[in-house]
């Protein structure tokens, strides 16, 4: 059988292929593909209407809130708050230990000044008092010698006479007190001492006439008895003699220590005559000191036999020391005078009696307990009249003065009016730019309703505009025009666009999203305004509107969905 030769054919053999052997597209691949891409692109159009479903934005119903701008009055006011307190309390503190002995109150009493409350027995509170009570009277007797002293800086002639036995002094001598300054004597009358018998002690009496005898200057002087005094001088020949003093005027020629002898005559004629001659004496000799110490200032007419006048200055002392010791002086009575105060307060306060009105709010005494220094035992408060301390700042505080009423409320809504009683410039404090001023307040309480402690909100009129234009607070808008100019505006009701409206760039609003402004198409334009005082609920407008205009408010939401 013959059969056909196929001739052979050597070709080189090829590189084995890499990784996985290649695939071959059949029909019913392609048609699965084809299917695939057709459901992925339903699933992708579902997604999409899906998320547009989830994410649109519900819509809403809203109406627009209309105002009238009105004519009315104002207020603008300051406020803030304060804290409660008794005008008066008094607590009783011992300043040292004793004995309970009588209690005649306790907590929540009423009582009135002066009002027996307890009795303690303190013997170290009594001894106390007593040591600085005598303290003080001795520095008062030390004061008082020391005011003497500054009105004897001056050293004056105590009567007229004559100048023996003067001290020298240098310009700015510091002399000391007592120091001597002069000898001053009466040289105008000279006195004579002579002794005569008790054999005339009956013939012999006070205002007798006398001749006196002085052999140095043979002349004879007329004198008169004195004094008559009933001693005993016994002379040697045993006889006992009585003193009498005699006096006579100088001429100007007599001194003191010449020899003199006197002569009386009795009623019946009779001579008497001294049992011896004795001496002339100045009628008066007085040392002048010194009664103050101090420099030396201006000396007088301080000279030996120099005759001067009753009071003539003769020595003049500086104040500085004296007046220095008084300060001091005065310095010690001053804490001496508090030590007392204290004392008798404490001392007060063991048998004490209600300082003021009002309800004792603690009582830690019983009978017969000890007590010690430092124990508060009792207080009283008289909450009739309470105070309330605010503080106001220098924004507003000239708005308030002493006497004008500010309007309290606590937390329940309970209303107070306070009278202004203080305003304390001197404790004012600043911080963050802004300074804060203390105000004492009254409250009347006499019903009771205002406890101590109690936190009040206070407001008070800083300034008022009467018969002004009125609107909403929330009609009055901010907003700026298309080139960014601000503005501060209020939406009117017009027919057509007034010429003060102003062009402002609205914005865009999303689908569903309610609007916040009204436009032309609504019939509401922006009318520019300049605004006055505000309140929590309205704006005064001082330029812009004449009163009357219906003016947009705000949107409110009527429906959702």
């Amino acid at each position: 059988m013959s059969g056909i030769t196929v001739p052979q054919v050597t070709q080189t053999p090829s590189s084995p292929p890499s990784g996985r052997p290649k695939k071959r597209w059949t029909k019913e691949k392609v048609r699965s593909g084809i299917i695939a891409i057709i459901v992925l692109a339903a699933l992708a159009v579902g997604g999409y209407f899906l998320y547009r479903f989830l994410t649109k934005q519900a819509a809403t119903q809203t109406e627009m809130q209309l105002a009238t701008a009105e004519i009315g009055t104002i207020q603008s006011k300051a406020s803030g708050s304060g804290n409660a307190k008794a005008k008066e309390t008094a607590a009783i503190t011992l300043s040292a230990g004793g004995t309970v002995q009588d209690v005649f109150v306790s907590p929540g009493d009423v009582v009135t000044a002066g009002q027996p409350l307890y009795n303690i027995y303190s013997a170290t509170a009594q001894e106390e008092a007593r040591t600085a009570q005598e303290r003080l009277d001795t520095l008062n007797k030390d004061m008082t010698a020391l005011q003497e002293d500054a009105a004897n800086l001056t050293v004056r002639a105590p009567f007229s006479g004559k100048l023996i036995n003067v001290k020298t002094f240098s310009p700015d001598q510091e002399v000391s007190k007592d120091a001597p300054v002069a000898t001053l004597v009466n040289d105008k009358k000279l006195k004579l001492s002579l002794y005569f018998s008790y054999a005339y002690e009956q013939d012999m009496y006070v205002g007798q006439p006398v001749n006196v005898s002085i052999p140095a200057v043979m002349s004879p002087f007329t004198g008169t008895v004195e004094k008559i005094n009933k001693v005993s001088f016994i002379s040697p020949e045993g006889a006992v003699h009585f003193e009498a003093v005699i006096v006579f005027d100088n001429p100007g020629t007599l001194t003191a220590g010449m020899e003199a002898s006197a002569t009386l005559t009795t009623a019946s004629g009779v001579s008497i005559y001294p049992y011896q001659n004795g001496k002339t004496e100045y009628y008066e000799t007085r040392d002048i000191l010194t009664k103050a110490a101090g420099p030396l200032v201006s000396v007088g007419n301080l000279l030996n036999y120099a005759n001067v006048q009753e009071g003539e200055v003769l020595l003049t002392l500086g104040s500085d020391t004296i007046d220095a010791n008084i300060r001091a002086k005065q310095k010690e009575i001053d804490e001496a005078q508090q030590k007392v105060q204290e004392t008798q307060k404490a001392l007060a306060a063991f048998n004490a009696v209600a300082p003021i009105d009002g309800t004792v709010t603690s009582c830690t005494l019983t009978q017969g307990q000890e007590v010690k220094s430092g124990d508060t035992v009792l207080m009283i408060s008289n909450t009739t009249t309470m105070l309330v301390d605010i503080t106001v700042d220098d924004r507003n505080i000239s708005f308030i003065s002493p006497g004008m009423t500010v309007s309290l409320s606590d937390y329940n809504q309970n209303t107070f009016m306070g009278t202004v009683t203080s305003i304390n410039t001197s404790k004012a404090e600043s911080s963050n730019g802004m300074t804060k001023f203390p105000v004492s307040l009254e409250v009347d309480n006499s019903d009771g309703r205002l406890y101590e402690g109690a936190w009040l909100d206070y407001s008070f009129v800083t300034s008022q505009s009467e018969n002004c234009i009125l609107v909403p607070s929330e009609a009055v808008i901010y907003l700026s025009d298309s080139e960014g100019q601000p503005y501060t505006v209020v939406f009117v009701q017009a027919d057509e666009k007034p010429e003060n409206a102003v062009d402002i760039e609205m914005p865009e609003l999303m689908e569903g999203e309610t609007p916040k402004y009204p436009s032309a198409e609504d019939g509401f334009y922006p009318i520019p305004v300049t605004t006055g005082l505000s309140d929590n609920m309205n704006v005064e407008i001082k330029e812009g509107l004449q009163g009357g205009e219906t003016i947009f408010r705000s949107y409110i939401v009527t429906q959702s969905w």
